[in-house]
C-alpha cells in the first residue's frame, strides 16, 4: 500500500516554546493548510484526506489552483474554468462539512513559486498536493531532484508538505 509522504522544509513543525510546560506541548501549530489542485478530479480525489487532516489539526484550509494553458490547443478561458471548478469542487465540501475554507484562483507558468508564494502570504504551516499513483511508484524521489512541480516544491518550502496519492483514502 501506498503511504502519503511528508517532507520537512527549513522550519520546525512543532512549536519550541511548547515545550516549556504548556499545555500545548507536543502539538503542531499549523493552523492552516494550502491545498493545491490541479484538477476537479484532483480535488474530489483530495477531499476525504484533507478533511480528515484539517479536522485533526483543526486548521484553516487554502485551497489553489494554478491556471496555465497545459496544451497547445488549450485556451486560456478552459484552464480559468478547470480551475474554478476545481477551486468550488474542494472548498464547498470543506465548508459543507465545517471546515474554514477559501479558493484561491493564481495565474502563472511557474506552478511551484505561485504556491509557494500563495502558501506563504497566506501565513500556511502546511502544503498538501497531490501525486498521481504513478509517479508515486515510479520513484518519487527520484523525481523530487528532477523538475516537476512536487519535487520542486518540496525542494523550494521553508514549510512542510504532505504529498498525498491520489488513490489515498485512508485517514492521516
Amino acid at each position: 500500500m501506498i503511504r502519503p509522504v511528508i517532507a520537512c522544509g527549513r522550519q520546525n513543525l512543532y512549536d519550541a516554546s511548547a515545550e516549556r510546560g504548556s499545555a500545548r506541548k507536543g502539538l503542531l501549530v499549523s493552523s492552516r493548510i494550502l491545498v493545491a489542485v490541479s484538477s476537479p478530479w484532483a480535488s474530489e480525489r483530495l477531499a476525504a484526506p484533507v478533511v480528515d487532516l484539517a479536522n485533526r489539526l483543526n486548521a484553516s484550509v487554502v485551497v489553489t489552483h494554478v491556471a496555465h494553458v497545459q496544451h497547445e490547443d488549450e485556451h486560456e478561458s478552459d484552464a480559468k474554468q478547470r480551475g474554478e471548478e476545481s477551486l468550488k469542487l474542494l472548498s464547498e465540501e470543506l465548508r459543507d462539512l465545517g471546515i474554514e475554507a477559501e479558493g484561491v484562483m493564481l495565474f502563472s507558468d511557474d506552478v511551484p513559486k505561485a504556491i509557494l508564494n500563495t502558501a506563504k502570504a497566506k501565513a500556511c504551516t502546511l502544503i498538501v498536493i497531490g501525486a498521481a499513483e504513478n509517479h508515486v511508484l515510479k520513484g518519487l524521489f527520484k523525481r523530487i531532484l528532477a523538475s516537476d512541480v512536487p519535487g520542486a516544491i518540496l525542494r523550494q518550502s521553508d514549510v512542510p508538505v504532505l504529498i498525498l496519492p491520489t488513490n489515498w483514502r485512508g485517514a492521516i
